[in-house]
């Protein structure tokens, strides 16, 4: 759509803008956006006929030799013009004199500012040049005006739409963390049906093996004292091999507790994993959280890569268990991905050309301590925090790469769809009032440093 008006002076006309729904990234040139250039020659009385005929119009770009060099709103002109003797001074005058009398701070922006932007930068001016237009400037030197209340309407428009999809978003969060936390109870019922009878073996495994070696020390005696045994008693031996069960039943007694005893902690990792937070945190021992999350990714990993534990004094830290096991499985299973997809890149030399050279063995490194960070402000003092960095020996990534990661973290990022990477963010800041760090450089791999507040 097109609206032409007709004048001596120009044809200012308000050209077709975007025709697509408004979203949040959004920009200026979107909108409606009033073309009409006049140069400072002209009288007020020629442009107060075009306000006349064309009641939109927001105000006039003014020019010198097609130069731009300010603009005058509707509102001023008319202030000018209602002022005493204002009609017979600036009326028949040109535009250059009005103009000198008008010099007021004007809002120039280019046509890719976002809306949102632009509706923040605009709520800066001062009281009486919020209802100004906006002058936008479009490539190569043209401009037009836009008229602040288009401008409001399609911001509130675009705020509505993210109130929406945010709205949209919490409830499917809610749905999902109800699905999740079905599944917690469903899967810490299933791990306290298999604790159950894994407790029953390892409570009678110690009976057990005192029951056998008292066996076989009476077998042992009966020996000593009939050592001349009958025909009947030797083929028994002979069929039950009785010399290799006597060697062998201590060893299968001892695989019996490995297992048993690796089974038990396997489930109990499982019981943490699906913990079910309650309303208020409680004091948790990271390491033992830690531990657990290692045991339960320990079938991905398969000896292919090195756990190195550094772990310093921690006293129990007051958290969300269920959501801050969920922290360490994702940094954990992200760096466990990234070490096992360049394992397979260079064994099957998939890039072919200028790779990185990988020839360490794979590692991951966790180190825990308490640190001090000295405050910037002289009335705050200094903090504690416990650190927990989980550092592999990868690739690494670029400073693009690590830009979008940042990036990510924002809340319009999150609202849109939100990865395991920026629940991580969420939990540690938002649930937890603490920091997460990303450090990384090629060929140096990649460190992700939780901050948790010591209180």
């Amino acid at each position: 759509m097109q609206q032409n008006f007709v004048s001596e002076i120009s044809k200012p006309f308000l050209p077709e803008g975007n025709k697509s729904d408004l979203g949040i990234e959004s920009t200026l040139q979107e909108l409606s956006l009033y073309i009409f250039e006049v140069e400072t020659s002209c009288t007020g009385a020629e442009v107060a006929k075009i306000f006349e005929k064309n009641p939109l119009l927001p105000g006039v770009i003014l020019q010198e030799e097609g130069k731009y060099v300010g603009m005058i709103s509707r509102r001023q002109l008319l202030e000018f013009l209602i002022r005493p003797f204002g009609k017979e001074i600036f009326f028949d005058q040109p535009l250059s004199i009005l103009h000198s009398y008008t010099r007021t701070g004007i809002l120039t922006l280019p046509d890719t500012t976002s809306i949102l932007a632009a509706m923040q930068l605009s709520l800066r001016r001062s009281p009486e040049l919020l209802a100004e237009p906006i002058v936008v400037k479009t490539l190569p030197d043209t401009y037009s005006l836009l008229d602040v209340h288009e401008l409001n309407i399609a911001s509130w428009q675009i705020r509505g739409i993210e109130t929406q999809v945010r709205y949209e978003r919490s409830q499917a969060q809610i749905i999902q963390n109800d699905k999740m936390a079905s599944l917690g109870r469903l899967v810490d019922g299933v791990a306290h049906e298999i604790l159950d009878p894994v407790n029953f073996i390892w409570g009678n495994l110690t009976h057990l093996s005192n029951y056998s070696q008292d066996l076989m020390k009476l077998v042992t005696a009966y020996m000593r004292e009939y050592p001349n045994a009958s025909e009947e008693i030797n083929t028994i031996k002979e069929d039950i091999e009785f010399d290799f069960l006597d060697q062998d039943l201590s060893k299968s007694l001892a695989s019996i507790r490995t297992g048993a005893e690796r089974l038990k902690k396997l489930v109990n990792s499982l019981q943490n994993f699906c913990h079910i937070d309650t309303i208020h945190p409680k004091p948790v021992d990271l390491h033992v959280c830690l531990d657990s999350i290692i045991l339960l990714i320990n079938s991905r990993i398969k000896g292919e890569i090195i756990i190195v534990k550094n772990y310093g004094y921690l006293p129990p830290i007051y958290c969300f268990l269920g959501q801050l096991n969920q922290v360490f499985m994702n940094l954990l299973s992200r760096a466990v991905d990234g070490l096992l997809d360049e394992a397979i890149r260079q064994q099957y030399n998939l890039d072919n050309l200028d790779t990185i050279a990988y020839d360490r063995k794979p590692q991951i490194e966790i180190t825990t301590e308490v640190i001090t960070q000295l405050s910037t402000t002289s009335y705050m003092g200094d903090s504690r925090w416990v650190s927990i960095r989980i550092q592999d020996n990868g690739v690494g990534m670029s400073e693009k790469q690590l830009q979008q990661i940042t990036e990510s973290f924002s809340i319009g990022k999150r609202a849109e769809k939100e990865t395991s990477l920026e629940a991580t963010y969420r939990i540690v800041t938002a649930r937890h009032g603490g920091k997460l760090n990303v450090r990384s450089q090629l060929g140096k791999g990649t460190e992700f440093e939780i901050l948790l507040p010591l209180v």
